[in-house]
Formats: structure tokens, C-alpha cells, sequence
């Protein structure tokens, strides 16, 4: 029986000694030897959001988790995750709906940060708003309006936790006359080394919130330190940036046990 670690998720197709079957969301299109392979497979890798939560129910193990994909994409959630857990997080505030909407001023003074709630990533659709036009406008966008404390930095951290360890750290600098510190907005990757707290507290979030494979964000100010959010899709340019090959390290991961 073949007994290579079993993958749906295209990430590793290349890689021979991970068997990839693919996604299909009708599980009867798989064929009556991929779904005894997917049913007999201790763990399951890269699952999707579309399984991770059905093979949870039937308690087979997947990487990465149930809780890394729940997590996914979904500020509010992780907002209302950092603060049941005690958390540090940027004062946070969620506004559903006009009448909401119309009092974000008296919760917070310009200058803060709005953002697109759900579905984004890599530094798209995050605002700087100065002023109550900069509001207006966000304000046009659907959905709930996601506020938060902004704190004037030009710098913040990015730790990748693959599996229980930290896999990789750095700084993410932002370029000049941009707020934004992601890769993607043009800033820059530093590996000078980070604050032992900060990597403290970034093993501590993915321990409390129960994530096997995220980039966490965090920020120090006035010599505290706040986790921004988890990234579940995180870039990899930090690891190839650093010499490493991120798909041969994942495949050696999984052939090595550790995730």
C-alpha cells in the first residue's frame, strides 16, 4: 500500500513524495481508490477551507488545521479571538450598519486605521483615514466597517509559525510616505533580530488560538507589543529572500513528521 503522506491542496503537486489528489467539492468525483486513500490517511495536507472542517467532524487530523482555516481571512473573528484570550491587540471596533456607522467618531479621533473586514490580505484595502472625507469614502464600501487605533510606525514584524515553531522572522519596513509595511506595498525585509517578546508572544497567539501554519503581525509601541493579526496567506519572499526553499522545507516537514 502506497503510504506517502496524502495532500488535496495543489501547493506540493510537484513533489513526487507527497501524493496531491487534487480538489473536487463532489466528493463521488474522486475515484473509489482516491477515496480509500483520502478515508485511510491518518492526516490529510493542505485539506482546503472546504474540508478542513469536515474531516474536523470525523476527527481525522489534517495540516493545516481546522482553526488555521476558520481563522482565515477574517479580521473580526480574530479581533474577538485576541480579545476573549487577553491578547495584545490595537484598540479594535467593528461598526454594522448606518446608524453604527454614523458614530465611529465617537469612538476613536483621526487619525486611525480602517479596513476591509473579510477577504483580504497582503496590504490591499487598508486606509489611513486623516479626516472625514478619507471616512467618506471608506464609508462607501460594503460591509462592516472594521476601525482600529493606529499607532505611527514604520516597521513591524512578520513571524512565521509552521507547525509548533517558529520558522522564520523579520522586520517589514515600510517605504517612504507609505503606512503600509507588507512586501506586496513595497516594503523591505530586514532580518536584523527581533525582540525575544515579540517572538515570545507570537508562539504564545498561534498556541492560544490554536494555528498550525500563519504569519503573525506584530507592532511595538511605546515598548509594548500588539498582535496586528495572523496571516494564513502568508507571501513566502521572506524565505526566499533568506535562501530558503520554502515548497522543498514544507515537503521535508511532512515527510519529517513535524507538522
Amino acid at each position: 500500500m502506497d503510504s506517502r503522506p496524502v495532500a488535496l491542496g495543489a501547493r506540493l503537486k510537484q513533489y513526487p513524495s507527497i501524493q496531491t489528489i487534487g480538489f473536487k467539492p463532489n466528493f463521488q468525483d474522486y475515484s473509489s481508490q482516491e477515496q480509500n486513500l483520502i478515508m485511510s490517511a491518518k492526516k490529510i495536507y493542505y485539506p482546503t477551507a472546504f474540508y478542513a472542517d469536515l474531516f474536523n467532524a470525523m476527527g481525522k487530523k489534517t495540516f493545516p488545521n481546522f482553526h488555521t482555516y476558520k481563522f482565515a481571512l477574517n479580521k473580526i473573528k480574530q479581533t474577538a479571538a485576541f480579545n476573549m484570550l487577553g491578547i495584545p491587540h490595537p484598540e479594535t471596533k467593528i461598526f454594522y450598519g448606518k446608524k453604527q456607522k454614523q458614530t465611529i467618531l465617537s469612538f476613536f479621533s483621526f487619525p486611525f486605521i480602517a479596513k476591509k473586514a473579510k477577504g483580504s490580505s497582503r496590504g490591499n484595502d487598508v486606509y489611513l483615514i486623516q479626516n472625514s472625507e478619507d471616512l467618506c469614502l471608506y464609508l462607501r464600501n460594503k460591509g462592516p466597517a472594521y476601525i482600529q487605533e493606529y499607532f505611527p510606525i514604520d516597521r513591524d514584524m512578520r513571524i512565521i509559525i509552521i507547525g509548533k515553531k517558529i520558522r522564520l522572522s523579520y522586520w517589514r519596513i515600510a517605504a517612504k510616505d507609505n503606512f503600509k509595511t507588507n512586501i506586496s506595498q513595497g516594503g523591505a525585509i530586514s532580518f536584523d533580530p527581533l525582540p525575544q517578546k515579540a517572538l515570545n508572544l507570537a508562539q504564545l497567539t498561534a498556541l492560544k488560538c490554536g494555528w498550525d501554519d500563519v504569519g503573525i503581525d506584530i507592532i511595538e509601541h511605546q515598548k509594548k507589543f500588539y498582535v496586528l493579526e495572523g496571516n494564513m496567506k502568508y507571501g513566502t519572499k521572506g524565505f526566499k529572500k533568506a535562501g530558503i526553499n520554502y515548497k522543498k522545507m514544507m515537503v521535508n516537514l511532512i515527510l519529517e513528521d513535524k507538522v
